[in-house]
């Protein structure tokens, strides 16, 4: 969820005052950390991985609401044994999730990639303990019936006064001070609760609006611009639309995310770059989340609903009157798909493939630029620093600039975008890292193991063979796009270099690219061309494994091979077919509690091993638990 201190957090309009001067603070913190960085070396390739858990009642299939309490419990082992503990456990937004990560992390590939799916299997175990008779956890991306009538376990009452939400109560959101502040401050700062849409699953007995009947309309608004009333035209009151209005709908998602930490500061940069492309594909290659609301949806995959349920911009950052009260019109939100490349020293970077025309504070660019900053470093963090801190803690806004980050982390940590950099942590032996963030959880600890070593490999071979991924950033916008439609794994295509071996571009950039399945990019598409796969198993043959190692991490391959070829169904594709031919499903897109209780159970049944569905899981030969 990204940083987290102990303290009083302030309210929106206590934080205004303060705003320019954690800004301020925030540049003086990080030019701190690439002045005592930029050299640093570590020599091992050092990573691991976050998987998210939500907790259920199993006698209702209920949202349980007791996840912070099991946190409690779960963390006074660290407390305990703080450099021997096996798992670390952090808070997430919601009430009913838990964060997990290995207790240090992984070093090196080898026999290290034996042990991701037995700390993935002894994190579950270790949440189990402290669990009630009724109770047990999931790795879902999205609980189907959030926001629906009393899908909550205690039960409790909506337009509570943080979120203000017509669905969801607060008692979701995690009792951390962060979390509370974080959902009302966005609120406030853009004027009003979140817009979150997203397209109905037109199924043949699917009403027009079905959405809007659950809830009153808003009434009237008027435009600021024109004194118009604009609201037949809103996203909410538009045919075969779903309506969500709360933070809690995007951050009450899980997801699946790794961290590598490289030897130098242009290697991160480098891995940074290349993953950018990557990034957007792999979330069509996970997609785990179709049902929001209680309905069907016509996407696949989360990232937006997270996007738009976090967007703080006001109306003069979206373009819609003349800026007056703020600086910048704004493109995106702030949980998006990166904005430009980083570059490096590689001769494979070229100047336009950053063909997005990037907001940035010149203001901050200039005094990177005047301490030694490179001009595509300072765009970048610039960039970042166009958007306001939104969790100020009263006890920690003056600070030593030269011992702390949490300024600038302040920043950093609220700009979710697919794929992050990440500096070293002040007087740390942690060197320069990339995070890898769009991967949809899993529901079986296999098929994640087989998505954490894969990307892990992949981080390796880029750095190994200087893999060339680089395509225009407003390709990659495009793909992340395309990454939502229904079964884009298999029936869409993206934007993906023809050539990833070459790292000496020349000529126009529109013939280093064309469009690409999936398939394609993994599998290959005949002759020279091996996709990523065929170039990660010849890569794995130097690597020098023994045949524990490789067996395994063939399986693996080969599972995220058949993931990409269709032949094993994505979640989300699974989950439609699951609905669709549920008895009690009448083709008109509702996913009702009886729907929700045996799809939740199903998914207990594959997590837990009672039940095997080759459909997902592929050939059992070829499954290792």
């Amino acid at each position: 969820m990204g940083f987290i201190a102990e303290g009083n957090t302030l309210a929106w309009e206590d934080s205004i005052k303060y705003l320019e001067y954690i800004r301020e603070h925030g540049v003086i913190q990080l030019l701190n950390i690439i002045k005592n960085n930029k050299d640093k070396v570590t020599e091992d390739f050092k990573w691991g991985d976050e998987v998210e858990y939500i907790l259920i009642n199993n006698d209702n299939y209920k949202l349980k609401l007791r996840a912070n309490e099991v946190l409690d419990l779960l963390m006074l082992e660290e407390k305990r044994n703080p450099t021997t503990v096996e798992h670390l456990w952090r808070p997430e937004y919601g009430r009913f999730m838990i964060e997990g990560t290995p207790g240090s992390p992984y070093s090196g590939l080898g026999k290290q990639l034996l042990k991701i799916q037995s700390s993935l299997k002894s994190r579950r175990e270790n949440v189990e303990k402290y669990l009630k008779p009724n109770e047990s956890i999931l790795t879902i991306t999205s609980y189907p019936r959030m926001g629906c009538k009393n899908f909550t376990d205690p039960q409790a009452e909506v337009k509570g006064p943080i979120a203000e939400s017509k669905f969801l109560p607060d008692s979701v959101i995690n009792p951390h001070f962060r979390f509370s502040t974080l959902t009302a401050n966005i609120r406030k700062r853009r004027g009003g609760p979140v817009s979150i849409n997203i397209p109905m699953f037109r199924d043949k007995n699917t009403p027009e609006y079905l959405d809007q009947t659950t809830y009153e309309k808003v009434a009237p608004v008027l435009d600021d611009s024109d004194n118009s009333v604009n609201d037949i035209s809103s996203p909410s009151n538009q045919p075969f639309n779903i309506f969500m209005d709360a933070m809690g709908f995007g951050m009450g998602c899980c997801c699946l995310q790794t961290t590598f930490q490289l030897p130098t500061f242009d290697d991160a940069r480098t891995v940074y770059d290349q993953l950018a492309p990557i990034s957007t594909i792999m979330l069509s290659l996970t997609a785990a989340s179709s049902i929001f609301k209680g309905y069907l949806s016509d996407i696949d995959a989360r990232w937006t609903i997270i996007s738009q349920s976090v967007d703080d911009r006001n109306k003069e950052e979206l373009g819609k009157i003349p800026l007056n009260n703020n600086k910048f019109v704004i493109n995106k939100s702030r949980y998006d798909s990166i904005d430009c490349y980083i570059g490096s020293k590689s001769k494979s970077f070229r100047s336009e493939y950053n063909d997005l025309d990037l907001v940035y504070d010149k203001d901050v660019y200039q005094k990177l630029i005047e301490n030694g900053v490179d001009s595509l470093l300072s765009k970048h963090f610039a960039h970042l620093f166009i958007r306001d801190p939104l969790v100020i803690y009263s006890d920690k806004v003056e600070i030593d600039d030269e011992k702390n980050t949490d300024h600038f982390e302040n920043i950093q940590s609220t700009n979710w975008q697919t794929v992050r950099f990440k500096p070293p942590p002040p007087s740390s032996s942690i060197g320069w890292r990339v995070e890898l963030r769009p991967m949809e959880v899993q529901l079986t600890d296999f098929q994640n193991s087989a998505f954490v070593v894969f990307s892990a490999i992949l981080v390796k071979a880029i750095q190994d063979l200087k893999l060339n991924f680089y395509i225009p950033i407003t390709k990659v916008d495009e793909n992340l796009k395309t990454a939502h439609k229904r079964a884009s794994v298999v029936n869409d295509k993206f934007y993906f270099r023809k050539n990833i071996f070459n790292n000496t571009p020349n000529g126009s950039i529109e013939n280093e690219y064309e469009l690409m399945t999936i398939n394609e990019i993994f599998n290959g598409k005949g002759g020279d061309n091996k996709g990523l796969i065929g170039v990660l198993r010849d890569y794995i043959s130097t690597l020098g494994f023994d045949n524990e190692t490789t067996e395994l991490v063939n399986k693996y391959i080969k599972f995220v091979s058949k993931r990409a070829s269709g032949e094993i169904k994505s979640i989300s594709t699974w989950t439609r077919e699951f609905v669709q031919n549920h008895p009690a499903y009448k083709h008109d897109s509702i996913v009702n509690d009886e729907i929700q209780a045996d799809y939740l159970q199903r998914c207990l049944d594959i997590s837990n091993g009672t039940i095997y569905d080759s459909s997902i899981l592929g050939n059992k030969d070829d499954y290792y638990c």
